[in-house]
């Protein structure tokens, strides 16, 4: 069907084919980017939660920080940001929540936009590209003083082939860019209710247990030498 079309004239005799390859080399490399960072970003939040809410029952934040911070899914930042903002008041806790769920958006649409803009314009550039080559048919037509529809035809066919091009990256781009935002939406949600979850267990986990981290840099065991000392010193008071 498509044997009497000079394809090589058609790519180089047309500045809305070149464009389109264009668009083709961008749309790729971003739709590997995105692949690729979304499967560095595939771990277990759920799995995360549980041994990060397993630590905490135990009283050792500092481990759960570090099962947070180990994790790649976007929970895991937004985790280690309510551990760090135990202590807070509510309203300053459910800010600092918002801010890390922000900054994973970020992260996560870095890039999207161009696979949707890719979708959207590359069908209506290809569409110019097909107006512009029926007008060159129809000037061919003229200049040969023939209205044969072998002539026509073939100026038509090769007019075509930029709608089909433009067809042809935006259908992919526009599939992959549906699929990756409702995967930044699912993501976020699972980051937000695990997060949420985790202040939970804070707030349930014992304070003080030895070892733990605590914002001001105090540890636990430095407590307990001090409450020793302070009996040592309340025991000698008593038997002078």
């Amino acid at each position: 069907m498509y044997a009497n079309i000079n394809w090589m004239e058609s790519i180089t005799g047309s500045p809305i084919f070149i464009v389109l390859i264009g668009l083709s080399v961008v749309t790729l490399a971003v739709a590997l980017e995105r692949i690729w960072y979304f499967w560095k970003r595939r771990s277990s939040a759920d799995d995360t939660l549980e041994r990060a809410s397993r630590e905490l029952r135990r009283g050792d934040r500092g481990e759960a920080r570090r099962i947070c911070r180990a994790c790649s899914h976007p929970m895991g930042a937004v985790a280690c940001s309510m551990i760090d903002s135990e202590g807070l008041e509510a309203d300053k806790a459910e800010e600092q929540l918002q801010i890390s769920l922000s900054q994973q958006r970020l992260l996560l649409e870095n890039n999207l936009g161009i696979l949707g803009t890719m979708a959207a314009v590359a069908p209506l550039i290809g569409l110019l590209g097909t107006v512009w080559g029926i007008m060159r048919a129809f000037h061919d037509m003229s200049t040969t003083n023939s209205a044969a529809p072998s002539i026509v035809a073939a100026g038509v066919a090769e007019a075509l082939t930029t709608t089909a091009a433009g067809l042809i990256i935006a259908v992919p781009a526009l599939m992959l860019y549906n699929h990756l935002a409702r995967r930044i939406s699912v993501m976020l949600t699972v980051a937000e209710n695990n997060a949420r979850s985790m202040r939970l267990e804070l707030e349930r986990a014992p304070a003080g247990a030895k070892g733990e981290r605590r914002t001001d840099g105090i540890t636990g065991d430095r407590d307990a030498i001090e409450i020793v000392d302070v009996a040592d010193q309340l025991e000698t008071v008593s038997a002078e």
